[in-house]
């Protein structure tokens, strides 16, 4: 009996001795440093003028891809993620010309995909305990799903390209892994951050880009055995993920637009691009078009015509686009 005692009293000893440890440890959260995590633009992807009670908690509470306030909007955009640093300066621009929207456009900067069924779903969607109903006016993504969506009478055509754009291998700063091209994604002890085939549009480009630096095989490598085998990762939001998983270190690479990794080396964060020689790369066209039955399709149009404006055209290329050149 005596000697249980000893170490149930040793046991408790040891716990208590270990309280503070564990303390010290839960007070470490969150794992990496607060700019791995959106939003990255410090509350800029938002117009609203009166934000109320700020409670962003990077991590945990951030809702990085919806911007603005959606109540009494009198524009609202869905935008596929691909460019969604610059909707900020882009926005700012367009309420300079247009005052009476200051402070009423949301936008939504989720994967095409995800925007093409919220759409379906009567603009509702469920983020957590949140759930979200806001129409669209404007629709953008690729040119090409586009034009499938004014051919299937959801968008008023036709589909207006303004800005191209091209493929790089995002890599964290000094490049430790010495990746130098695209065949190099195939090596087994590289570990990946891809886009995801079934959600984004982006990864069509990609698989272009990997069957002309390597064939079929090159591209059942990246697309099929890395992520079967666990050493690359296919993004279950969009490829903003990317750049999370390279400052985390849980990747080594990952193939986006030139534009995402301008802007993360621009905000200062310890990410680098290696260039795609022209003839392996894939250039992708932006396009946007007014929804059927829009609320507000006048601001629609308006921020259509925008789109190609000199104004706009600065901003987008100062982030590496071009503008669209048949």
């Amino acid at each position: 009996m005596r000697r249980s005692l000893h170490r149930l009293l040793l046991w408790l000893f040891a716990a208590a001795s270990a309280a503070p440890a564990l303390a010290a440890d839960a007070a470490k959260v969150p794992l990496y440093p607060s700019y791995v995590y959106p939003p990255w633009q410090t509350g800029q992807n938002t117009d609203v003028v009166d934000r109320g009670v700020e409670f962003t908690v990077p991590e945990v509470n951030n809702l990085p891809d919806f911007h603005g306030n959606p109540v009494d909007a009198k524009l609202v955009l869905y935008v596929g993620g691909n460019y969604f640093f610059a909707l900020a300066p882009l926005v700012k621009a367009f309420e300079a010309q247009n005052p009476d929207l200051k402070g009423r456009i949301f936008w939504e900067t989720l994967p095409p995909g995800v925007l093409a069924k919220q759409m379906d779903a009567g603009g509702t969607i469920t983020v957590g305990n949140m759930t979200l109903t806001v129409k669209p006016d404007a629709f953008f993504a690729g040119l090409a799903a586009v034009q499938r969506l004014v051919e299937s009478g959801k968008l008023e055509g036709p589909a207006l390209p303004y800005v191209s754009n091209v493929l790089t291998i995002m890599v964290p700063k000094g490049n430790p892994a010495k990746v130098a091209g695209l065949t190099d994604l195939a090596r087994r002890d590289l570990r990946l951050a891809m886009p995801n085939r079934e959600t984004e549009g982006v990864a069509d480009q990609i698989v272009v880009s990997l069957r002309k630096a390597g064939g079929d095989a090159l591209v059942e490598s990246v697309y099929g055995t890395k992520p079967r085998d666990g050493s690359a990762y296919l993004t279950a939001i969009h490829h903003r993920e990317t750049p999370m998983f390279l400052m985390q270190g849980r990747a080594d690479a990952g193939v986006t637009w030139r534009s995402e990794a301008l802007f993360q080396e621009q905000a200062g964060h310890p990410i680098e691009h290696v260039d795609i020689p022209p003839a392996l790369n894939t250039t992708g066209i932006y396009a946007g078009a007014v929804v059927k039955g829009a609320a507000h399709g006048d601001a629609a149009k308006a921020w259509l015509a925008f789109l190609t404006s000199p104004d706009a055209m600065a901003i987008f290329r100062s982030y590496g686009f071009e503008p669209y050149t048949r």
